[in-house]
């Protein structure tokens, strides 16, 4: 009972501790004075000075390389930044502290940091309109992925629009997509007539644009009416504003305010992008004019043509609808979130079928075991219950996640797991690509092995060592429609074709893109004649 007290006391004391000094997890301080640990408050009497750890690390600042004068770590980083922020993170530690041309961001791989990351607290938030966070060129307060937490418009915005993306709206949205994804076999057709091979990502930015423009504003971009057909204006533009952000964001706040050059083009490119949308927003609101009327956002996305059409009859419990303003503007993020995931992602996914031997020919085979043909209509259901797709989708999500950049904003000093202390008003980056890779959480992690999604080890595995949609409230709340816009369009390809490598060189990606996408990517994609025989149950 004695010792009970004591503990009792020295937990309080930490409690304490961690208050005064914003040490976020108070069970990890340890004291010591100069004869090593003390573990009961007598111990701590009886000391001249009692010193404090975390995880048995001192108080320390992140480190970083040394860098060169006015350009800092910008050429130690780029062009290879996940390669270079591998080696900082074993170089340095869990946190690392970059600086480009004056622009200091912090990075991390450990789960535990990026847990309380994600976390809207005391202690972190996301906020775009900080100059130093990575999205503030295309920051936009009355859109949901592009506003601060602490905006009007989030709790807004945030009420009408997950809604519309649930497994529920999901399912009646599957026909849409499938659809959608259809519309490319006539130029792979073609492209197998000649013999000819293709730039993936070039194919799937056409082919995801194509998807979301279909789903969020009931448009078809026509961009696989031939071979040579253009990209569509918007989705040009919107290639733009994210290449000239990045360029933008990843240099010292000063270059964002030159009167020349891509500062200048992104405020321009923004504006034009802005009035297609909205012409694209009416004209949508005019083709939906005919349907039935407004309707409970529970049930809203069940009866709508599009995202746009239920963004403009929903309402909520007190019969108010979502603001004008915040249409345009979400329609814009939601076409542009959903544009550059999906577009990366079914590149990579495509890469896995051709890098990794064997896993194309499982995936065929568990097609036709389910009943795959040339005229399936597969159901939200029916794709929800291939395991081997599901299994290969979030393998190639752990490999090659294209996302980067779920960036924070510290609200406040605070001393992380592993002693690590942020200054108030930093940005810190949980490394998608590094937590996937962590080799102290993931068995062989540069290996392929979809099936280790069934394994004990995985299933029980850290929840932020594999968060390729972020976590917490500031989550990429569109997962839903992203994973079955790719399982639905791995469906289909796969079935109809056999894609082979046809790319001489090393795989490239493009550090100036919001999204790690390969650039250099090529591919023939072979029309099939035959399928193998369905398995014996």
């Amino acid at each position: 009972m004695v010792f009970l007290r004591f503990y009792q006391y020295v937990d309080a004391l930490r409690r304490g501790l961690a208050g005064v000094f914003n040490i976020s997890t108070a069970e990890r301080i340890y004291l010591y004075d100069s004869h090593g640990p003390v573990c009961t408050i007598e111990g701590i009497l009886r000391s001249e000075s009692v010193g404090i750890t975390v995880d048995g690390h001192p108080i320390r600042n992140p480190q970083q390389p040394q860098g060169i004068p006015v350009f800092r770590n910008h050429f130690e980083i780029y062009p290879d930044h996940l390669g270079n922020h591998e080696r900082l993170f074993n170089k340095y530690g869990s946190v690392i502290r970059t600086n480009n041309m004056g622009r200091v961001t912090y990075f991390t791989n450990d789960p535990e940091i990026a847990t309380l990351a994600f976390r809207d607290n005391e202690y972190f938030t996301k906020a775009p309109s900080s100059a130093s966070h990575p999205l503030f060129g295309i920051r936009d307060q009355t859109a949901l992925f592009l506003c601060d937490t602490e905006s009007p418009a989030w709790k807004e915005a945030h009420k009408f629009i997950p809604p519309s993306m649930t497994p529920r709206a999901v399912r009646h949205y599957t026909p849409l997509l499938q659809r959608s994804v259809d519309t490319v076999f006539k130029v792979l057709d073609i492209f197998d007539n000649d013999g000819q091979a293709f730039n993936v990502y070039h194919l799937t930015a056409k082919l995801a644009s194509q998807v979301i423009c279909q789903l969020v504003l009931g448009v078809d971009l026509h961009h696989f009416d031939a071979v040579e057909s253009p990209v569509h204006p918007v989705i040009v533009l919107l290639q733009r504003y994210l290449t000239l952000n990045r360029r933008v964001q990843t240099k010292g706040a000063w270059y964002s305010y030159l009167p020349f050059g891509d500062a200048v083009a992104l405020n321009n490119t923004r504006k034009e992008l802005y009035r297609l949308i909205e012409e694209a927003v009416m004209m949508c609101q005019e083709r939906s004019g005919g349907t039935i009327g407004d309707l409970p956002i529970q049930t809203a996305a069940l009866h709508a043509s599009c995202l746009v059409d239920y963004l403009a009859r929903a309402t909520d419990e007190h019969g108010n609808k979502l603001r004008h303003e915040y249409i345009l503007s979400n329609t814009l993020a939601l076409v542009g979130a959903g544009f550059v995931t999906s577009s990366a992602f079914l590149s990579w996914l495509i890469y896995s079928l051709v890098a990794y031997h064997g896993q194309q020919d499982r995936l065929l085979q568990e097609l036709v075991d389910h009943g795959a043909s040339i005229v399936k209509q597969w159901t939200y259901d029916e794709i929800q219950a291939l395991q081997f797709l599901d299994a290969f989708v979030k393998e190639t999500q752990r490999m090659h996640s294209p996302s980067f950049q779920p960036a924070r904003n510290v609200k406040q000093d605070i001393i992380l797991p592993g002693g690590w202390a942020l200054p108030a008003g930093s940005i810190l980056i949980p490394s998608i690509p590094h937590l996937h890779h962590h080799t102290a959480h993931w068995e062989n992690p540069d290996r392929f092995e979809p099936d280790r999604w069934s394994t004990e080890q995985v299933k029980n595995r850290h929840r932020s060592v594999y968060v390729p949609f972020a976590s917490g409230p500031r989550s990429g709340i569109g997962f839903n429609v992203a994973l079955q816009e790719v399982k639905v369009a791995l469906a289909e390809l796969v079935y109809r074709y056999e894609f082979v490598n046809a790319t001489t060189e090393g795989i490239e990606y493009d550090p100036d893109f919001i999204m790690i996408r390969p650039v250099n990517f090529y591919v023939r994609a072979i029309r099939r004649t035959d399928w193998p025989a369905q398995s014996s149950k």
